[in-house]
């Protein structure tokens, strides 16, 4: 079987390319460029997007299944682009003889759905669209409970750091969780299914409210929680609250927000009796099976795995900069992979070597602009790859025991890179900036009083914990 996957830097692409890699199949990821942000073992790669006929009828060819993975939640127009993307995909599928889209989008109805769900329900019902042409199984998923799931990190910190939570009436919504293995595993099984009918299949377990999913992350983890709801909570205040407490940023919150004010409840029981091996996990088994997977670092992908503006960007590009802070330091007796190792530990729960207090006040003052901020953290406290957010940092390029890009994805009015790098027996440290307008060059200029302090310290002491650990 020749499988494709869109959406392959995704977390939910991501997770299902790791699980069909267990299956005798042949697959092949559809993406915009080579990003070298995710594993390519033995698996074919096509170069394109689903707005180019030409490159994706391409990467349709001799396929049997492909998996529609992918939204425009970037783009002011997502709607629009949402809509001729899969008109696209669908008539390329049936011109390539295509025989099983499988798509995933999210549980609710079209009277009462936020305006993203009813953009992912428009999406079902186009890919849908021509039935005696191809065949579609509509997946549709309320809040999966998963390591690195925004819904899931938003429960996470709410319920970790607030002993007392004052709630908007959103959290007595009704809805039905699905844990991520779930979720991957009927996608997984559904290439193979035998079944000769577009299908919509809703997943889910027990209905729960918002509160419940609160509380019951709250008795998993042995800690207790008092929730007080109150009616004067807007969902654009709600949003706010989860940019600040959170790691996602407002225009994740904003999303998620808008979608709880409607219960997302199973409308089939399809699942069941497609699937009738696949028993949905309970919500406390789930939560408490995502835990062990964090605390054991088996985080696969991350909501923040697919952010898009980091690979717009030509990073190759550095000498355009126009500002440019660099420190060298002579290594002595270091060996480059420890000094590779320390560098690559930067960011999250480790730190930014010095003046953490300056480093929150930036990350702050990012989330009150909408930004990530500093509480999205690491996949993983020692080892990086390429696409890994590191605070409102980006992995851009990796070379073992040479060099670490960054791509800044904070809030400011230009374009900046952070670079360590190893040459020579000297570790280089580099911040690149590219302003846009006046505004990027008064950016700049007022800041370096703090660049020097900041930039200057977090060089030595870098280099200093080394010596510290021999």
């Amino acid at each position: 079987m020749n499988i494709l996957i869109t959406g392959a830097t995704g977390y939910i692409g991501r997770r299902l390319k790791h699980r069909l890699l267990s299956e005798d199949v042949n697959i092949r990821l559809f993406m915009k460029r080579d990003k070298p942000s995710i594993e390519k073992q033995n698996i074919q790669v096509s170069i394109g997007t689903t707005f180019d006929p030409i490159s994706l009828e391409k990467a349709l060819v001799g396929i049997d299944v492909a998996y529609y993975l992918i939204h425009s939640m970037d783009s002011k127009n997502y709607q629009e682009l949402d809509r001729k993307s899969a008109e696209n995909f669908r008539e390329a599928c049936i011109k390539q003889g295509v025989k099983r889209i499988i798509y995933l989008g999210g549980l609710g109805d079209k009277e009462t759905a936020s305006e993203h769900l009813l953009s992912r329900i428009e999406t079902g019902e186009i890919l849908s669209k021509q039935p005696d042409k191809i065949q579609t199984l509509w997946f549709r998923a309320g809040v999966i409970i998963g390591s690195g799931s925004a819904s899931f990190e938003i429960i996470r910190h709410l319920v970790e750091k607030l002993p007392f939570m004052i709630t908007p009436k959103w959290v007595n919504t009704l809805c039905q969780p699905s844990a991520q293995k779930d979720v991957i595993e009927y996608l997984a099984q559904a290439a193979f299914i035998d079944t000769p009918h577009s299908t919509i299949i809703d997943i889910g377990s027990k209905t729960m409210s918002y509160k419940d999913l609160l509380l019951g992350y709250a008795l998993a983890c042995g800690l207790k929680r008092t929730l007080i709801p109150v009616p004067f909570f807007s969902p654009k205040l709600s949003s706010y609250w989860l940019t600040l407490m959170t790691p996602v940023p407002y225009s994740v919150a904003s999303a998620l927000i808008e979608g709880l004010k409607s219960e997302v409840l199973l409308k089939n029981n399809n699942a069941t009796k497609l699937f009738p091996n696949i028993h949905p996990m309970d919500y406390e088994d789930a939560v408490k099976e995502t835990i062990e997977e964090i605390k054991h670092k088996q985080i696969i992908s991350r909501w923040s795995d697919a952010s898009g503006e980091a690979w717009e960007i030509d990073h190759s590009a550095l000498s355009n900069a126009v500002f440019i802070d660099r420190q060298a330091l002579p290594m002595g007796n270091h060996s480059a992979h420890k000094v590779y190792t320390t560098f690559c530990a930067v960011g999250g729960k480790n730190g930014w070597f010095g003046y953490d207090l300056l480093w929150r006040t930036r990350g702050a003052i990012d989330k009150l602009f909408g930004g990530y901020g500093l509480s999205r953290g690491r996949r993983d406290s020692r080892e990086l790859r390429i696409g890994d957010s590191v605070d409102f940092w980006k992995v851009v390029d990796l070379q073992e025991n040479k060099r670490l890009l960054l791509f800044a994805q904070m809030k400011l009015p230009g374009i900046a890179w952070l670079e360590f790098l190893i040459k020579d027996g000297t570790f280089y440290q580099t911040a690149y900036f590219y302003p846009h307008g006046l505004a990027g060059r008064i950016y700049w200029y007022l800041l370096i009083p703090l660049h020097f302090f900041v930039f200057n310290g977090m060089a030595h002491n870098l280099m200093k914990s080394i010596k510290d650990e021999d």
